[in-house]
């Protein structure tokens, strides 16, 4: 269905992403990018950081093959660590996407605004794929990295599939390490596709003066060590996820949005106390100390029913499959807010079109709660 509705699955059963809302067609493609420049931080004795990047971009419109939405071996290794029983292991390899594998791009040159998105740990790019479809809808290109060694699975061209040795990792080091190691990542990306020598046979359709990022869980605490790290990336959106790098007492003055479940993120709730009576820090602490040091344009929204999945496609493919995620508010649902608001922050900040959705709740997305910590 048009206009961002969740499909349940195809006419054979297959699981499904919602078709984008713009009026632009969408292709994609995948870059194999070495950075023979910096070690692997996780693989000792690897002396070069190997990426997958996915591109989704607006293109010519074409009726080619759709895009693969993820490996088969990304699919079992993600489902596996997941503990996801009852559905066959390469059921997510068989998602139908929208996008058509290495379509003509389209658009004049230095038209189109650049956004970088990065997953949860854990998880492969392709799970942001139903919102940089969309993106690129209306469009944007969007470039997806696989972290490598920080997803369950990452499959390189040449057959070799990294798993995630970050995990081995001492948990009290592990998210500095992630976060500054994804904005090195990212600044990478960003030379690749802008520099001198472009990575892209169509990079010359990207504007570098308008560049912005967008991150999921640990990928959304990445945003701003990418923001600390890297002048151009001009705005960023943290979506549930705990926030690691420390802001200068300086400040940081470029937009950023959070954008994350009520359970975990409202305000004022940042002592739980546990049942011994000690008191726990709650995820909403990294956020109210920020607050305080974002000092550009910025927003903090909450949103009812969701769960940490909800920002990502695997809420939506979830329902579709009978797999429970918890949440109070459909995938589909979730999605949609997720595009509808990721897409509003961006237009805002990368094209200079004010939303008035950013400025008061909306009575189309009653779930959607602005907060003034």
């Amino acid at each position: 269905m048009i206009g961002g509705m969740a499909r349940s699955a195809d006419a054979g059963g297959a699981p499904c992403l919602p078709e984008p809302t713009g009026s632009l067609p969408v292709g994609s493609t995948f870059l194999w990018l070495t950075d023979a420049a910096r070690p692997d931080p996780w693989a000792a004795g690897v002396s070069m950081r190997e990426l997958m990047v996915t591109l989704w971009y607006p293109a010519a419109a074409s009726d080619g093959r759709r895009a693969q939405y993820m490996t088969p071996a990304e699919s079992e290794l993600l489902l596996a660590g997941a503990g996801v029983a009852g559905v066959p292991r390469d059921v997510l390899s068989t998602v139908r996407a929208n996008s058509v594998r290495d379509a003509a791009p389209a658009g004049d040159r230095r038209s189109r605004p650049l956004v970088v998105l990065s997953p949860g740990f854990l998880h492969p790019r392709g799970t942001l794929t139903g919102l940089a479809e969309d993106l690129a809808s209306h469009g944007y290109v969007v470039a997806g990295i696989d972290h490598t060694y920080e997803s369950y699975a990452t499959t390189f061209p040449d057959g070799r599939i990294a798993t995630c040795l970050a995990r081995a990792a001492p948990r009290r080091d592990r998210p500095e390490k992630v976060v500054t190691g994804r904005a090195a990542d990212v600044s990478f990306v960003l030379g690749e596709l802008t520099g001198a020598d472009p990575a892209w046979a169509a990079a010359g359709l990207i504007d570098p003066s308008r560049i912005a990022m967008a991150g999921h869980s640990i990928g959304g605490a990445s945003a701003i060590a990418a923001l600390l790290a890297d002048s151009r990336i001009m705005a960023g959106i943290d979506m549930d996820g705990s926030t690691v790098a420390l802001i200068p007492g300086r400040g940081l003055s470029r937009p950023f949005l959070f954008l994350g479940k009520q359970e975990n993120y409202t305000p004022g709730s940042g002592l739980i106390t546990s049942p011994d009576g000690k008191h726990v820090k709650g995820s909403v602490l990294s956020w109210e100390r920020d607050w305080e040091l974002l000092t550009g344009w910025k927003r903090w929204l909450v949103v009812a029913g969701a769960k940490h999945p909800s920002f990502t496609d695997l809420g939506l493919l979830g329902d579709q499959l009978g797999i429970d995620i918890g949440a109070g508010l459909r995938g589909g649902r979730a999605l949609d807010i997720t595009r509808a608001y990721v897409r509003a922050f961006f237009d805002q900040h990368l094209r200079g079109t004010p939303q008035a959705l950013l400025e008061r709740a909306s009575p189309r997305f009653p779930e959607v709660m602005f907060c003034s910590p």
